[in-house]
């Protein structure tokens, strides 16, 4: 159980609160690539950790994310003109380069100011701004001090041409941890994401283990199998709100808050080391899986909690879904989401299966209270999320600290 003052510690992601300036502390997706398609093209509003801002690609090519609002009048960029290396307010003409740096102001008359005094103006009128950087598809920024601005973290799924990966995103409404609490949540898989009644009958797992590490943290789920053996399923967690779920393919997820209520959820599937056949990436693209269908031109899923995420009593009825819903990450929503926005932990009572999901807590907040010590965050390193998730087999006498490093990690 968390108190209500830890779970406001957890979950309240603004500038100055203890998790968001954590999460400052590392690369975070802004957007997609493909969100902006060619230089000149129109911006994109962006809201990251409770910040409102716009994204453009200036005439070069390159990204800028700044303040969404202008500093004359507060007006919003999201309306500028996207021109000559530059995004113009379009209520007075004021323009500003991708660092932030007002390098126009055309709504002063000629003549009315010293060359000084307009140096000075512009100084004074400089917007803030947000390093970008593109990788796997997607585009980067870093929100925390500059200087301590990280490596850009070497995570395998960024690395893999474009044909061994598919990516979508999609608005969560509820805040970051929830999500990534359910993400792991072990026992959830046997029942929620079951394909039928008879399907929800297969073994829970029995052992539960959580290893802080140097990128954040492994997750172990083992289930005796009666072969003799324990099957252990490992799945990795990089700072701040990554997961790397062990399935085939492989599949990543981030659960980047939007603001303290609501989450912006990338999924990722990708093959480490070759293309995807045809009938892979039907299933990969299909909403069966870890992807949701979302409304066009919207991040804001079809099946949502206004529709009751289309629920079909009928096949629940009938044995053949145990849920009625469909697809791994309409059900994963409509449940994490009908806790509410933010849910009072304290009303909760935890059984033998939530251990992960309460070591993962209470490693999160020891994090926390040793940044408040002046100690460095983990996962800072890029050689360090060099990692993969993984299942394996193992006597029932060999420990899962002693296998786990080893198991984990991979070459550059």
């Amino acid at each position: 159980m968390l108190t209500h003052e830890e779970n406001e510690l957890l979950t309240r992601v603004g500038p100055g609160t203890p998790m968001g300036e954590l999460m400052r502390r590392y690369w975070v997706p802004a957007l997609f690539s493909d969100q902006l398609p060619k230089p000149d093209c129109p911006p994109v509003r962006v809201k990251l950790l409770c910040e409102e801002l716009v994204a453009f690609r200036d005439t070069s090519g390159a990204v800028g994310l700044i303040d969404e609002y202008c500093p004359h009048r507060l007006a919003s960029m999201f309306f500028g003109r996207n021109e000559e290396n530059g995004l113009r307010c379009v209520y007075h003409g004021i323009k500003f380069d991708r660092d932030g740096n007002c390098v126009d102001v055309p709504c002063i008359a000629p003549g009315t100011t010293t060359e000084n005094q307009m140096g000075a103006i512009k100084r004074q009128m400089k917007t803030k701004s947000y390093p970008c950087m593109e990788k796997g598809g997607v585009i980067w920024t870093y929100m925390g001090p500059p200087d301590k601005k990280p490596g850009f973290p070497d995570l395998e799924w960024t690395r893999v041409p474009d044909a061994q990966r598919v990516s979508s995103r999609r608005i969560q409404e509820c805040n970051w941890l929830q999500g990534v609490e359910g993400g792991y949540d072990a026992p959830h898989l046997t029942f929620l994401h079951a394909g039928s009644v008879e399907s929800s009958r297969r073994v829970v797992p029995s052992f539960y283990e959580v290893v802080a590490m140097d990128f954040g943290f492994a997750i172990g789920t083992g289930r005796d199998l009666g072969d003799g053996d324990i099957h252990w399923n490992i799945n990795i967690f990089l700072m701040p709100f990554h997961k790397i779920i062990s399935s085939v393919p492989a599949a990543a997820h981030m659960w980047m808050p939007i603001d303290d209520e609501n989450t912006m959820l990338y999924s990722i599937d990708f093959q480490p080391n070759r293309p995807f056949t045809e009938e892979e990436l039907k299933v990969c693209k299909g909403y069966d899986w870890i992807h949701a269908e979302t409304i066009p031109g919207s991040d804001r899923t079809v099946c949502n909690r206004d529709n009751d995420y289309l629920i079909d009593r009928a096949l629940q009825a009938s044995g053949k879904s145990y849920t009625g819903l469909r697809g791994l990450g309409v059900q994963d929503a409509a449940i994490q989401e009908s806790m509410g926005a933010i849910v009072d932990r304290r009303k909760e009572h935890l059984l033998p299966g939530d251990a992960g999901v309460a070591k993962l807590r209470r490693i999160m907040l020891e994090t926390l209270r040793e940044i408040a010590a002046g100690k460095e965050p983990p996962g800072l390193d890029p050689r360090s999320l060099r990692v993969r998730s993984t299942r394996y087999k193992a006597p029932p006498d060999a420990r899962f600290l002693d296998e786990v490093h080893q198991r984990v990690h991979i070459d550059a």
